[in-house]
């Protein structure tokens, strides 16, 4: 899915209290609310695991934000998978009600090598704009492991986040190549296979593992594009380093046991690519769901 980590906790927390007034007007309890709203927005993310693709794929998607229901954001996402190199971009933004109390849109990136099928990221960056503040990560990574990062402009220190270390950026992925989900083997890889695993991901300010674990298959269809099966996966999200421990987003996502995503293929490749996600809240279902998802492949020469 379109890739929004560049959201921070606390931007997090804002689109908290804009969301709980905007679900207020709906009836929906606004005291009841944790900071969970976070996910939808930037734990757009899933497991890499390294296997061959046989055919160059464009994707060209469209995905919108709901939150009990009601439009809070929307997002374009667009891949392009060469025989040799890769690219993935995305932006996101929000919309209806909740443009109205914070206005905030984002654009991330990532660039990389395509190597024996696998796709190995070098360059990774986002960069967001909201109401109060605008802010821009890049991340250098070579084979698997961060050689440069930054945030500009700079955070401040916070002495209760939990510090980096050099080993917390070894063998990781950056968020956006760590949301296309590649699945090993010669068999079909949409199968309850694909959702045995894990990934640990930085994102620039943070260090943190995700697991999938199967719950079942079904079908899916976006308004324009791709109407097939479909695998749903349990996603479970442990944080690692670079983040405040008693941060209730932190909390919620840490503890949380009934978030999914649903895969779909992208044809002639073994990589599935996000559809939809979906995470329980006491304020009601946030879900971010594609609404355009039309893919085009052309084979590769024979390596």
């Amino acid at each position: 899915m379109p890739d929004f980590s560049f959201l921070s906790e606390r931007d997090a927390a804002e689109i908290l209290r804009t969301a709980a007034k905007v679900t207020t007007a709906s009836r929906i309890s606004a005291r009841l609310a944790p900071a969970a709203p976070l996910a939808l927005f930037s734990l757009m993310l899933a497991l890499a695991a390294p296997a061959p693709a046989f055919a160059q794929a464009r994707l060209d998607a469209q995905y919108e934000a709901t939150l009990a229901g009601i439009p809070v954001g929307r997002g374009a996402w667009t891949i392009d998978i060469g025989e040799d190199q890769y690219s993935a971009s995305a932006f996101g933004g929000t919309t209806g009600l909740l443009k109205t109390f914070t206005n905030g849109s984002g654009t991330s990136v990532a660039q990389g090598r395509v190597v024996n099928g696998a796709l190995v990221a070098t360059n990774y960056s986002a960069s967001t704009t909201t109401s109060k503040k605008s802010e821009a990560i890049h991340i250098t990574l070579q084979n698997g492991n961060v050689k440069d990062y930054g945030i500009d402009p700079q955070p401040p220190v916070d002495p209760e986040r939990i510090p980096l270390t050099e080993a917390h950026r070894r063998g990781v992925y950056d968020p956006m190549t760590a949301s296309l989900l590649r699945v090993p083997g010669n068999g079909d890889p949409l199968s309850p296979e694909a959702c045995r695993g894990g990934a640990p991901v930085f994102d620039g300010r943070m260090r943190y593992d995700l697991k999938l674990d199967f719950k079942r298959m079904e079908t899916v269809k976006a308004e324009k594009g791709y109407h097939g099966p479909a695998v749903v996966c349990a996603i479970y999200f442990s944080p690692i380093a670079g983040y405040i421990p008693d941060r209730p987003v932190i909390k919620y996502l840490a503890t949380a046991r009934n978030i999914e995503i649903t895969f779909v293929p992208l044809p002639g490749t073994r990589i599935l690519v996000p559809f939809r996600m979906v995470i329980p809240t006491p304020l009601g279902v946030a879900m971010l769901e594609a609404t355009q998802f039309i893919a085009q492949t052309h084979v590769a020469r024979t390596q």
